[in-house]
């Protein structure tokens, strides 16, 4: 796309474009075609685990829109994206959508904008202003409705962790420390900052998967696995699943299912075959036989049979909080 063809249109926070016109609380910046086009996607779920941004995952994307309109959703930050996909990318238009709060997600001209996309792309930050924001709002509607007709979408670290059909909100996390560790999850399952959400977003080829980011950099098989005894003890599914991807790191799935691993570092695909021995409040956690399959660049993985292709199989088990696993030298990634 020729520069002399861009075009930024911003609408900043609380500001409207004129005197009249009632103020606004998103923001909205677009470079490309000012107007939409209609083209025909091709479905598909980019699941990016973080850090440095893949060219290749973000590529990946583009090609599904078909050359039609690429949207970058976020709940804070600024339009730095929209320069990168454009520059990667032969799209129609490239264009970040700020939605800080539930007042800013009921606006119709956010809906109008979602609806419009033909790829979707949730960035970074803190899933807690996505689920705390956007639940229950035309926002989260959209984004569900977009799934459904077969839009293409991606999501990285925060983005990633509300894909799934169940997703740690981070609701209790603390200002000055927001990572729930795995240490604490293991050592007591209740403990307040363990809060997973379900059904945010309807992705039917990742119902009842649970997707976690910044995988083995900030080491979070623990609280992964806490996550999936939770959701046992609880009475969500008896035998729930999860994917955990590193950084720098992505699983590109296909539409029905079929995925491939792109990226430095490896995905974890998990499996619970048996409930938790103990799950209760103020009790380290109990839970063992979680089969595992560890996947890198190259690697295939079909999500609809739970089976891959390339990767190395182990299993782990927790015993009182600790991480026990069939690994030589018992090492857990």
């Amino acid at each position: 796309m020729k520069r002399s063809l861009k075009l930024a249109v911003t609408f900043w926070l609380l500001t409207g474009c004129c005197l009249s016109d009632p103020p606004v609380s998103y923001r909205y910046v677009r470079t490309g075609q000012p107007r939409d086009i209609r083209t025909t996607p091709v479905a598909g779920f980019a699941l990016m685990g973080g850090g440095s941004d893949l060219d290749v995952a973000f590529k990946w994307l583009c090609d599904r829109a078909n050359g039609g309109d690429f949207l970058i959703l976020r709940a804070r930050g600024d339009d730095a994206y929209n320069a990168f996909v454009n520059g990667l990318c032969h799209v129609n238009s490239v264009a970040t959508l700020i939605i800080p709060d539930a007042t800013a997600a009921e606006d119709p001209k956010v809906a109008e904008v979602i609806r419009n996309a033909e790829a979707i792309f949730i960035a970074g930050g803190d899933q807690a202003r996505y689920v705390k924001g956007w639940t229950d709002t035309p926002v989260q509607r959209e984004l569900n409705n977009a799934i459904a007709r077969g839009v293409p979408i991606g999501g990285s670290s925060a983005g990633l962790a509300i894909l799934g059909s169940y997703a740690y909100s981070a609701e209790n996390d603390k200002p000055d420390d927001p990572n729930l560790s795995s240490s604490e999850a293991l050592n007591d399952p209740f403990n307040v900052r363990v809060t997973i959400r379900r059904n945010f977003l309807a992705i039917p080829i990742l119902r009842n998967i649970l997707t976690d980011t910044h995988f083995k950099a900030r080491d979070r098989m623990g609280r992964t696995l806490t996550f999936l005894a939770r959701i046992v003890q609880d009475g969500w599914s008896a035998f729930p699943r999860a994917i955990g991807i590193d950084e720098n790191t992505a699983v590109l799935v296909e539409g029905d299912g079929r995925a491939s691993v792109v990226g430095s570092s490896a995905a974890y695909f998990l499996s619970v075959n048996e409930a938790p021995k103990v799950c209760r409040p103020g009790r380290p956690l109990s839970f063992r036989n979680i089969s595992v399959y560890r996947l890198r660049a190259g690697g295939k993985f079909d999500l609809s049979k739970w089976t891959g292709s390339g990767g190395d199989s182990y299993s782990l088990s927790v015993d009182a909080g600790v991480i026990h696993s069939t690994q030589d030298g018992g090492a857990i990634y």
